[in-house]
C-alpha cells in the first residue's frame, strides 16, 4: 500500500493498545502496522507502548498513549461508509459497547472517539438533486439513533 499524506492521530490516556484491540476486532479488514516504545525522556513508563500505527478498511490511524491531558470531543468524528444495514447494525453494536449512542448515527465509543455510522445511501440521496425527497430523509434521520436504511428508502420514495 502506497503512504498516505494525511494520517489522523489518537490521543488516548495510555489505552492506545486496548482501543486498537478494540477497533481490529470489530473492524474484519485492518492491521497494526508497528509500533513504538517509550525510551528514558517519557513522559509514559520506558518500554511502554508510545504509538501504535494501525490500519482500517485502508485508512491508518496513529494511536498515541499520551496520558490525561486531552480528551476526545464530537467536534472530530470518524465517519463509516457502510454498504447495507448489517454492517450498520455489526458497527453499531460493536462501536457503541461500552460507549453511547448519539442522535442522527452519532456515536462515542467506550474510549470517546466519536463515529460516524452511515449507509451509502444517505451520500445517493444528498447528490439525488430532488430537494422534496432530502427534505423527507433528513426529517426521517433526525430522530434516529442508529439508522435504518429501510425506513430512510421509504421517506425518500415517499410524495
Amino acid at each position: 500500500m502506497s503512504e498516505q499524506k494525511i494520517t489522523p492521530c489518537l490521543w488516548f490516556d495510555f489505552t492506545a493498545e486496548d482501543a486498537v484491540a478494540h477497533y481490529l476486532k470489530i473492524f474484519k479488514n485492518g492491521n497494526i502496522v508497528s509500533a513504538t516504545r517509550y525510551g528514558d525522556t517519557g513522559p509514559g513508563p520506558k518500554g511502554a507502548i508510545m504509538t501504535i500505527l494501525f490500519e482500517i478498511e485502508g485508512q491508518r490511524f496513529l494511536a498515541l498513549n499520551g496520558g490525561p491531558h486531552y480528551k476526545f470531543t464530537p467536534a472530530i468524528s470518524l465517519i463509516v461508509d457502510c454498504r447495507d444495514q448489517g454492517e450498520v447494525d455489526a458497527l453499531w453494536e460493536g462501536l457503541c459497547e461500552g460507549g453511547a449512542p448519539g442522535q442522527c448515527g452519532w456515536l462515542t465509543d467506550k474510549f470517546g472517539v466519536s463515529w460516524q455510522i452511515v449507509p451509502s445511501f444517505i451520500a445517493r440521496t444528498m447528490q439525488s438533486g430532488d430537494a422534496a425527497a432530502i427534505e423527507r430523509v433528513m426529517r426521517a434521520v433526525m430522530p434516529m439513533k442508529k439508522l435504518d436504511i429501510a425506513t430512510l428508502q421509504q421517506a425518500f420514495a415517499a410524495e
